[in-house]
């Protein structure tokens, strides 16, 4: 099962569909012309249905094999939303929208779904349907809950689900999985503390709440360090800090912190959200001060299941002589998550070989990659549903 000859035929279509996306970047849920590109292109290459609107803006293509009588139907996703970045690539198809690019390769993500996508409605060369799932807001929005949540696995009677995205700094062509947990749960918390302010020359008079909330950051630090088991993975990050004045000689009543929460198992998940609550009270407390605390969770432990993973290895190794099946734990989040949720799957890393970081202002995909991601999301098609 190597580089598919067809992709090479078609790379001049994919590459063009992925500088259109490119030059036209979308927000969250706000994909309205991606996702009209892509429906319309699944109707033109034939598919046996296209919806649109699952999961607000989400859209699904349904092909069928030669034959069905395997009953068999794998998932194969791909999401389509950029981030809020002014790019810096000085590409000739660069952003045409002020302050929105395509940082994470999600344009890339998108326009091998729908090569390989074009391939299999093509082809048909396999004993099942094949249900491709492009979905809105994965930064940072949770669209692939939202379409889970919309009924798509369920109402397409998906059975397996499959996905990748790029990785700079591996090489072009080649894939890195692991089983088991791949990529972190992703939460994010507000504390709000308050004291009783004053005047910045009479503070036995006040509950500072800025020394109340210093302290509760460097408590906060002391819960991986002396709550999470050593072997075991998690971050803790405060990320802001802000009062309710500015003025150099006031102190002031309220200060509000926010962070976020990485681990790689949901115990030390369940965790650490306890223990913040119970951290930042206590501290608020001997101060003669409060502290309120909201929790909000984001995307669970990507999690790749056993089988899945060495079926998408198998697959891999077909197609690259680059295939790490080991590779250390990512503290990065995923919400293809949620779909790895409700169905076996996995999650694979592709190649983009030296280029900037993901979220970055001078990151572009590689389209030399386009191949090899088309190749195996096709072949994950063909593998699990071979034709007898």
């Amino acid at each position: 099962m190597p580089v598919k000859n067809r992709f090479a035929e078609l790379l001049p279509d994919i590459t063009a569909w992925r500088h259109d996306f490119h030059e036209h970047p979308e927000l969250l849920y706000e994909v309205h012309r991606t996702a009209g590109t892509v429906a319309r292109l699944l109707r033109e290459f034939g598919c046996d249905e296209v919806v649109e609107g699952i999961g607000r803006t989400g859209v699904v293509g349904v092909i069928r094999g030669r034959q069905t009588g395997s009953g068999r139907v794998i998932g194969l996703r791909a999401d389509m939303d950029a981030l809020p970045i002014l790019e810096a690539t000085g590409r000739d198809y660069a952003s045409k929208t002020a302050g929105v690019m395509h940082a994470c390769g999600h344009d890339g993500h998108t326009s091998m779904l729908l090569g390989a996508a074009r391939y299999l409605a093509e082809t048909r060369n396999f004993d099942g349907t094949v249900v491709v799932m492009f979905q809105p807001a994965e930064e940072g929005g949770r669209g692939a809950r939202a379409m889970v949540q919309d009924g798509v696995l369920d109402r397409f009677g998906v059975q397996e689900v499959y996905g990748l995205h790029n990785m700079p700094g591996y090489p072009v062509g080649g894939f890195a999985i692991r089983a088991g947990s791949l990529m972190a749960s992703a939460d994010k918390f507000d504390i709000v503390v308050t004291g009783h302010g004053g005047h910045a020359g009479r503070p036995h008079l006040t509950v500072d709440p800025v020394l109340i909330a210093s302290q509760i950051v460097v408590g906060l630090q002391t819960i991986v360090a002396r709550n999470v088991d050593p072997l075991a993975q998690a971050v803790v990050s405060v990320t802001s800090f802000r009062t309710d004045s500015d003025a150099h000689n006031v102190i002031p009543g309220t200060v509000r912190l926010r962070g976020t929460v990485r681990a790689l198992d949901t115990e030390v998940q369940d965790m650490i959200e306890r223990r913040i609550g119970e951290v930042a009270a206590s501290i608020a407390a001997a101060h003669g001060g409060q502290a309120e605390f909201l929790y909000d969770r984001g995307c669970p432990v990507t999690v790749n299941e056993t089988d899945a993973t060495a079926h998408a290895v198998a697959v891999a190794r077909g197609i690259s002589a680059t295939v790490a099946e080991d590779i250390a734990p990512i503290m990065a989040a995923e919400d293809f998550s949620f779909m790895l949720n409700e169905r076996p799957g996995a999650y694979i890393f592709l190649g983009n070989g030296e280029s900037a970081p993901l979220h970055h202002a001078g990151y572009d995909f590689d389209d030399e990659a386009i191949p090899f991601g088309c190749s195996w999301l096709a072949g994950m098609a063909e593998a699990r549903m071979p034709a007898g």
